[in-house]
């Protein structure tokens, strides 16, 4: 946890959540971490590993439905994501990775299942397939101020729960696909030091303020700044394609 010499930083399931390049988030997290001196150790975890419950940072990714299905159930049967939670680990969530941790979200069928309860959202099917590219400005209670970028991929709409707020307004796409209270469309959501959105490209590479601050929760403190021509570059191209459209 914060202040150990060697973060740890876990992707669950890659090969099962791990769809449009969400597996680089962990090595976007570990790069960002390491350029400012800190030791990282990355895991992947296999499906049905057992989740390690000592890290500071845990990342789950897209996947398929009946995957998301899998996933959702061998974590439940497994105690350690949520133990890691209730002593303030961080997780970040895409996708399908997002819709499981809530309480509940539509398998392959249709049928209703049981997520994980660690965030208060509810997922159900939308009338159409939200794909394309995803701009949101951060909400206002959200420590960002860049907009949000990515490239989503669902065919889920989550509401939120009165413990969660929004992560982001949407400005082009389809995000949560619900209202939020200000009857603005939304994007992803925040409840405590969990994070969850439908941003892929990987979202943390088209957005590194975001993962700036996922990594200032784990280590506690704001992070120096870090200059990278190549991922500004990417950015503004991705935002520049996003806005002419």
């Amino acid at each position: 946890m914060p202040g150990e010499s060697v973060l740890r930083f876990v992707s669950i399931y890659p090969m099962l959540l791990g769809t449009y390049g969400d597996g680089g988030n962990l090595r976007v997290l570990t790069q960002r971490a390491r350029a400012r001196g800190h030791d990282v150790e990355a895991i992947e975890l296999d499906a049905g590993e057992p989740v390690p419950s000592g890290a500071d940072l845990y990342l789950l990714g897209g996947g398929e439905d009946d995957a998301q299905v899998a996933a959702a159930r061998a974590l439940r049967r497994d105690n350690g994501l949520r133990s890691a939670v209730s002593v303030g680990a961080v997780v970040f969530a895409v996708c399908a990775g997002y819709q499981l941790l809530g309480t509940q979200f539509p398998g392959s069928d249709g049928i209703l299942e049981p997520g994980l309860e660690l965030l208060d959202v509810t997922t159900a099917r939308l009338s159409k397939r939200a794909v394309g590219e995803l701009l949101a400005v951060p909400s206002a209670d959200v420590t960002l101020t860049e907009p949000l970028t990515g490239y989503e991929n669902h065919a889920g709409g989550t509401t939120l729960g009165s413990a969660a707020r929004p992560l982001a307004v949407v400005q082009a796409g389809i995000g949560n696909g619900t209202q939020s209270t200000s009857g603005s469309s939304s994007e992803g959501a925040v409840q405590g030091r969990i994070v969850g959105t439908y941003l892929h490209g990987p979202g943390l590479a088209r957005n590194p303020e975001l993962a700036d601050l996922l990594l200032s929760w784990v280590v506690g403190t704001p992070l120096p700044a870090w200059e990278n021509a190549d991922i500004d570059a990417l950015r503004a191209e991705r935002l520049a394609a996003v806005k002419a459209r």
